[in-house]
């Protein structure tokens, strides 16, 4: 079983940036897809990014692409979701999840196997 750990959330003022990280404990995640989704109070949890291990490739939602990277430090353990020019509508509590087969299906919640716990992040308008 793998466990997902996730830090980095926060409050912050609209505009301002904050870093998201996501380790698993035990193992790297060689071989897997790693993606991040969120869900605001009230609506469904949504897609954010992914990124596949392997070879780096990334998509994003439409809704944070050009201010959201998501990034792997091969030489360490975790995946980060770096979150520019954040607005108030990007408040929500973010997810961590992985897929261990590597899934090319990144914004499909039921093709990952593994979910953190959540970290809450609030921006102030």
């Amino acid at each position: 079983q793998v466990q997902l750990v996730e830090s980095g959330g926060g409050l912050v003022q609209a505009g301002g940036s904050l870093r998201l990280s996501c380790s698993a404990s035990g193992r790297t995640f060689s071989g897997y897809t790693v993606g991040w989704f969120r869900q605001a109070p009230g609506k469904e949890r949504r897609f954010v990014a992914a990124i596949r291990w392997t070879e780096g490739s990334t998509v994003y939602a439409d809704s944070v692409k050009g201010r959201f990277t998501i990034s792997r430090d091969k030489a360490k353990n975790p995946v980060y979701l770096q979150m520019n020019s954040l607005k108030h509508e990007d408040t929500a509590v973010y997810y961590c999840a992985a897929s261990r087969r590597g899934t090319y299906y990144y914004s499909y919640g039921n093709e990952y196997d593994y979910w953190g716990q959540g970290t809450q992040v609030t921006v102030s308008s």
